[in-house]
């Protein structure tokens, strides 16, 4: 299992190695002209409950653990980029707390579910891009992070962060973004964000405060605008049932 871990993490590595030198932010949708991405300590609350979604086929996303055998992430991120089908569960791999090639914990996915209605050939609909991934082995309880099912009100306070694109080896997050609203695709909500987040951060939690005070997941990031920091992500309150 080491080695095969292993593979994986250098397999993921090896765009960045590369190239030397930065990406453009003009080449990363999501960010738009101001970056206010900044690193983030994932061995603290909210952040210790995020890690990497990795596929042994290549390709990784961010997922947030929802209960110590459930990780919650986008549809799209258990999709193959080459077949545009979802791949094997026994492929896909939760390394929480993930940071420079170490982890907290690491477990295997036994199997998943996706949202209903969600095509893998087309990516949509961006409601139904959301998935809960069932572990072999239950990780820390502590590390959980609850789902809150209402929608939080436009200009709620967010923090939305991931794994991304140009930083994948720690996390990246925008603390100082705002919910915009729902709107409708296809009859079902979409929860509107101004969170910067690009490749990478497909899956992450969009988190917000509930009223104790305490963080918790509004949202999957699913989707992003080119050239300006808006998203989309799938409201919490539409993820199915957890076990």
């Amino acid at each position: 299992m080491k080695h095969l871990l292993a593979a994986l993490l250098l397999l993921a590595t090896l765009p960045a190695l590369a190239q030397p030198r930065p990406i453009p932010r003009s080449t990363l949708p999501g960010i738009g002209t101001d970056d206010p991405r900044r690193p983030v300590d994932g061995t603290v609350a909210p952040w210790r409950a995020l890690g990497r979604v990795q596929l042994e086929i290549g390709g990784r996303c961010t997922g947030t653990l929802v209960a110590p055998r459930l990780v919650l992430t986008a549809a799209h991120c258990v999709v193959s980029g080459r077949t545009h089908q979802l791949v094997q569960p026994g492929t896909v791999h939760f390394l929480l707390g993930y940071r420079q090639g170490e982890f907290v914990a690491h477990a295997r996915v036994a199997s998943f579910r996706i949202g209903p209605g969600y095509v893998p050939a087309t990516g949509g609909p961006a409601a139904a891009d959301w998935a809960l991934l069932t572990l072999e082995t239950a990780l820390p309880a502590d590390r959980v992070l609850p789902l809150l099912r209402e929608a939080p009100a436009p200009r709620s306070a967010l923090m939305l962060g991931g794994y991304q694109q140009d930083r994948p080896e720690v996390l990246l997050a925008d603390t100082g973004c705002r919910a915009l609203g729902l709107s409708r695709q296809g009859g079902e909500p979409v929860l509107m964000h101004d969170c910067a987040g690009t490749r990478g951060s497909s899956g992450a939690p969009l988190l917000a405060q509930a009223p104790d005070g305490r963080w918790g997941v509004a949202g999957v990031a699913s989707r992003v605008q080119v050239d300006v920091a808006l998203g989309q992500a799938v409201p919490a309150g539409s993820v199915g049932a957890l076990p």
